[in-house]
C-alpha cells in the first residue's frame, strides 16, 4: 500500500491498517486513490509503492514508479503484413529480376523462381512491398507478443472444442455399449465390479469435461469491483456435485461372489505363471541332476565316519592298498594324434619350446616326418653351427694388423731392413736444401731436376726432419 510518509502508529492503528490492506487485496474494500484520482493496486509490494523520503509526497502516489520522459505519440506498432504500395506495368531498372518488385533483389525474392524472369518477359510484375521502419522502446523490443494477431487463437479454441466434443461422443457411445451388453446378458446376471469401475470412470470423465458448466453448491460472496481486487467470483467447495467421491468407491474387500478387478486378475495370473515357472524349473533340474537324497541313501562311511573297508597307509600317509585313487580327468583332449604323429603335442621339450617327440618338431600344425625329419633337423643344426664357427675364425684371422708407421714410410717396412749411413747423410743434406728452397721460392731455378725414385734413406731423412706440430719439444728441433 502506498503511504504518504512514515509516521509512528499505535498497535491498534497498525492492526486496523493490516486489516484494511487484507480487505483491499480480497476485493472487499475499495482501493486506495492517489493524488490524481487513480486507484492504486493493493497487490503492489510496499517497497515499490512507498515513495522515497526526499520526494516529500503528501498523499499516496505511484509517480515515482512511472516513466518520467514518455513519448505521447509512441505506440507499439508492428509491420503491416502483406501490404502492397505500388504495382508497375513494366520492368524497372534495379528491380528484382525474378518478380519485378523494387523492394528486394533476386536473392531475397520469396516468389517461385520463374523459368524466364520478369526482367526479360516484362509481364506479371509483382507489386512493391510496404517497408516500415519501427522505432520500438526497450519494452517493445523485448515483447514476445508484440504484433500477435489474437484472432489466430480462435483456431486453437476450435481445435480443443472439437477434441472435447469427440471425447464426449466417444464416452457416450461406450456407455450405451455397456448398457446394451448388460441388457443382453441371459438370466439377468448382474454386472461385476469391472462394469461398476468403468461406469464410475465414465461418469468422472464426463464430469471433468462439463466441470466448467456446473457451478451448483458454490459459495458466492459479494465483492467490490476494484482495480486490484478483481471482479465478482466464486469460492468453490470441495464437493462440486452430490455424487460419491472417487476415493470412496470400491472400499470393500473382494470376495468370492464378486468378480475381481483387472488389477486383481493380472496379479492372480502373475502368481499362477510364477508358480508354473518355478515348478517347471525344479522339474528340469531334477531331470538333469537327479535327487540323490530321495533315491538312494548316503554311504555308511559318510554318515557314521567309519567303514569296514581295509586300507593300508605308509609312513608318509599315502594309500598303499585298499583304496585306489582315480586320477582326475583333464578338460583337454588326451591321446589324440593328429597329422600322422605317433605322440601327442607337448611330449617333447627343448629350448623353452614344446613339440612332438616322434619327429621333434615345435610347430603344432606340422605333419610328422619321423626319424628322417630328426636327421635332417640335426644336419641343419650342425651346418648352421659349422658356419658360425667358420665365420668366427675368419673374423679372428682378419683382425687389423699393427700399423708400422705407415704415415711415415707410406709402405710396410720390413723388420730386417738395414740403412746405409753414407746415403742417409746425403739424404739429410738434400732434405735441408729442399726446405731452404721452400722458404724462398723466388730463388728457385726455372728448370728443376727431379728424380722420381724415393729410397729408404730418403724416407728416413724425411721422417727425421719432419716437424710434428703436436710435439711439445718441436721448438728445440728447429
Amino acid at each position: 500500500m502506498a503511504t504518504a510518509s512514515v509516521a509512528f502508529k499505535s498497535r491498534e492503528d497498525h492492526r486496523k491498517q493490516l486489516e484494511l490492506e487484507e480487505a483491499r487485496k480480497a476485493g472487499l474494500a475499495p482501493a486506495e486513490v492517489d493524488e490524481d484520482g487513480k486507484e492504486i493496486n493493493p497487490h503492489i509490494p510496499q517497497y515499490m509503492s512507498s515513495a522515497p523520503w526526499y520526494l516529500n509526497t503528501e498523499r499516496p502516489s505511484l509517480k515515482h514508479q512511472r516513466k518520467w520522459e514518455s513519448d505521447p505519440n509512441y505506440t507499439k506498432s508492428w509491420y503491416d503484413r502483406g501490404a502492397k504500395i505500388f504495382q508497375a506495368e513494366k520492368y524497372r531498372k534495379r528491380a528484382c529480376e525474378n518478380c519485378g518488385a523494387m523492394t528486394h533483389d533476386v536473392k531475397s525474392c520469396m516468389e517461385r523462381p520463374r523459368k524466364i524472369g520478369a526482367k526479360w518477359t516484362n509481364m506479371h510484375i509483382a507489386p512493391d512491398e510496404k517497408i516500415e521502419t519501427l522505432e520500438l522502446d526497450y519494452d517493445g523490443k523485448r515483447d514476445r507478443w508484440n504484433g500477435y494477431n489474437e484472432s489466430t487463437y480462435a483456431r486453437v479454441i476450435e481445435r480443443y472444442e472439437a477434441r472435447d466434443e469427440a471425447r464426449r461422443k466417444y464416452l457416450k457411445e461406450q456407455q450405451l455399449k455397456k448398457l446394451e451388453e448388460k441388457n443382453n446378458k441371459p438370466d439377468g446376471e448382474s454386472a461385476g465390479s469391472d462394469d461398476d469401475d468403468s461406469e464410475d470412470a465414465l461418469k468422472v470423465d464426463e464430469a471433468k469435461v462439463d466441470e466448467s458448466k456446473h457451478k451448483d453448491f458454490a459459495k458466492v460472496e459479494k465483492r467490490v469491483r476494484t482495480t486490484g481486487g478483481g471482479s465478482t467470483g466464486t469460492v468453490r467447495n470441495l464437493r462440486i456435485r452430490e455424487d460419491t467421491a472417487k476415493y470412496l468407491l470400491n472400499l470393500d474387500d473382494i470376495h468370492l461372489q464378486a468378480a475381481p478387478s483387472q488389477a486383481e486378475l493380472l496379479y492372480k495370473n502373475y502368481k499362477a505363471i510364477k508358480e508354473k515357472l518355478k515348478s517347471q524349473m525344479k522339474s528340469t533340474i531334477m531331470e538333469k541332476y537327479g535327487n540323490v537324497a530321495s533315491e538312494e541313501n548316503l554311504p555308511r562311511e559318510l554318515l557314521l565316519g567309519q567303514t569296514e573297508r581295509e586300507v593300508e597307509y605308509d609312513r608318509a600317509g599315502r594309500v598303499v592298498k585298499g583304496m585306489e585313487t582315480s586320477l582326475p580327468k583333464s578338460k583337454y583332449e588326451e591321446d589324440v594324434f593328429i597329422n600322422n604323429h605317433t605322440s601327442v603335442w607337448g611330449s617333447w621339450w627343448k629350448d623353452h619350446q614344446w613339440g612332438y617327440k616322434c619327429c621333434k618338431q615345435t610347430i603344432k600344425n606340422s605333419f610328422c616326418t619321423g626319424s628322417a625329419g630328426i636327421e635332417d633337423a640335426e644336419a641343419a643344426a650342425d651346418l648352421i653351427k659349422s658356419n658360425i664357427d667358420r665365420k668366427l675364425a675368419s673374423e679372428e684371422t682378419c683382425a687389423p694388423l699393427e700399423e708400422k708407421n705407415l704415415a711415415t714410410w707410406g709402405t710396410d717396412v720390413p723388420d730386417d731392413m738395414v740403412l746405409d749411413q753414407k746415403k742417409l747423410v746425403e739424404a739429410l743434406k738434400k732434405e735441408d736444401e729442399r726446405k731452404k728452397e721452400e722458404k724462398d721460392e723466388r730463388k728457385r731455378k726455372y728448370n728443376v731436376r727431379w728424380n722420381g725414385e724415393v729410397t729408404a734413406e730418403d724416407m728416413e731423412a724425411y721422417r727425421m726432419k719432419k716437424i710434428h706440430h703436436d710435439d711439445p719439444v718441436r721448438d728445440f728441433l728447429l
